[in-house]
């Protein structure tokens, strides 16, 4: 059969009954230990890799929550107003406003605009609860991604390389911070109703090792166990699973012994994180431990549901949380952009403009980045059918021009960083790549995005790759 043989040492049948906790006197001492179930959780070992670490120089944050609205949001329908929109409605751009399908006349957003807080931001009327935020938000309306299509850009914006499979953004924070709270992931993906396009890709640890890959947990259910699948063991208790796994644990090290190979040690240390989350993850995920008000001003809606789980996630230490819109790619409006902007914002503005109350009033939104955004923009210009060539009332993809904004510890509000051109379509000022929005967050946490490199295949890589400024501009 070839391979290595594993040196059992003193296990025997008895020793393996004992360790496995599968004899009388383990089922004994489950028994006992029930009523205590922290007696039993261990933390994770120093050397696990997730150990909290130290970064380059202090952060002006520690943690992340990133509303993710896959598809593509309208800049030109949300946080990028363009009255010459108005000014050319129904006629032809006197520029050239061609992308990936064919696109008529100039169209105008169908949503009103008006200035918020003394900075004056301008901002649609779909996200006006979060525009009571406009001075603590910083808004990009020079982001530019490589190509007009989802699956590229999607890694792109999480992983720094629209064609090579990369760590993600979250994995890399992970890295290099470590995690405060052993018994939850330290890096978490929610998206209801199932995976978004690319899958875990989005939040895959890449060559990192997989203990930094995120944790995909589905909000539209409000049963913990159906919400994080295979929360619950129905076989056996933890002080019994505890035992199964210290046996496990010694067969793998002694497997590991002649081996170089990190996902044998990131499959222990999911085993072991599996096992202490059964104790933690109960109460963080049960938001109906928040007083009334707070459960109020979120709302019942999944968005909502998810976005409170997300604070509470927050405070207990997870480092990085993405909120996906959905399963799919739900902003990807090429119809009835205004039917469908108005109702995709409804869900999650609310929630937005809670979150900011919240963190404000814990003492928490100094030491919090929120980032909004998606993969890429839409077409200042209305999209036509395939075939008949009448309106849909929609805008194609746009990856010369979009809009993304920050908020939290560090950031200058109110500021407006960077301009498209008067139409919406391209980038003129300051232009800003995925690349550059990667080195501000690095930064904002503490690290030097050109230092935190992880040797692989010969080279040091970096999320960065060999590109990306810090946007200094909307710092604070």
């Amino acid at each position: 059969m070839g391979g290595v043989m594993l040196d059992f040492g003193n296990l025997n049948r008895r020793s393996m009954l004992q360790r496995s906790g599968m004899g009388m006197g383990a089922l004994g001492l489950a028994g006992l230990m029930l009523d205590d179930p922290s007696s039993i959780v261990q933390a994770a070992p120093a050397d696990s890799g997730l150990g909290i670490k130290a970064p380059h120089f202090p952060g002006k944050v520690k943690r992340v929550i990133h509303f993710f609205c896959n598809g593509g949001p309208s800049h030109v329908d949300t946080f990028d107003y363009k009255p010459a929109l108005q000014t050319y409605a129904g006629k032809p751009a006197p520029i050239n406003l061609t992308t990936e399908r064919k696109t008529g006349a100039a169209f105008p957003s169908p949503f009103k605009f008006q200035k918020y807080g003394e900075s004056g931001l301008e901002i649609s009327e779909i996200f006006a609860k979060t525009a009571e935020h406009a001075d603590d938000m910083a808004v990009i309306r020079s982001m530019y991604a490589q190509v007009p299509n989802h699956e590229p850009s999607l890694m792109l914006m999480n992983c720094g390389d629209s064609v090579q499979p990369r760590p993600s953004v979250g994995a890399w924070v992970m890295y290099g911070l470590g995690a405060e709270n052993r018994n939850l992931p330290g890096f978490i993906a929610m998206c209801p109703n199932g995976m978004p396009i690319k899958d875990a890709e989005n939040w895959q640890s890449g060559f990192l090792p997989g203990i930094y890959q995120g944790t995909f947990i589905d909000p539209q259910f409000r049963e913990l166990e159906k919400m994080i699948e295979n929360i619950r063991s129905p076989h056996a208790s933890l002080a019994v699973q505890r035992k199964q796994l210290d046996l496990l644990k010694t067969l793998n090290t002694q497997h590991q012994a002649d081996r170089i190979d990190s996902r044998l040690d990131a499959r222990i240390q999911s085993f072991e994180l599996a096992f202490r989350m059964q104790t933690e993850a109960a109460e963080a995920f049960d938001i109906s431990k928040e007083p009334a008000h707070i459960q109020a001003a979120y709302g019942d809606g999944v968005h909502g549901r998810q976005t409170l789980i997300a604070r509470r996630l927050l405070e207990r230490g997870v480092r990085y949380v993405q909120l996906w819109h959905g399963a799919g790619q739900p902003w990807d409006n090429h119809e009835q952009i205004e039917a469908n902007h108005r109702k995709l914002a409804g869900q999650i503005d609310g929630p937005i403009s809670a979150l900011m109350h919240d963190l404000k009033q814990r003492g928490m939104f100094d030491e919090t980045l929120v980032i909004w955004g998606g993969e890429f923009g839409r077409t200042p210009t209305v999209e036509l059918a395939r075939g008949d060539g009448k309106e849909t009332r929609g805008r194609d993809h746009n990856h010369y021009g979009f809009s993304v904004w920050m908020a939290g510890g560090g950031i200058k509000g109110g500021t407006a960083y960077g301009a498209t051109d008067d139409f919406g379509f391209k980038a003129v000022d300051k232009p800003t790549s995925v690349h550059d929005l990667h080195a501000t967050i690095l930064h904002l946490l503490g690290f030097d995005h050109e230092k935190l490199t992880y040797r692989y295949a010969g080279r040091d890589f970096r999320l960065t790759d060999v590109h990306g400024k810090v946007l200094r501009d909307i710092l604070a």
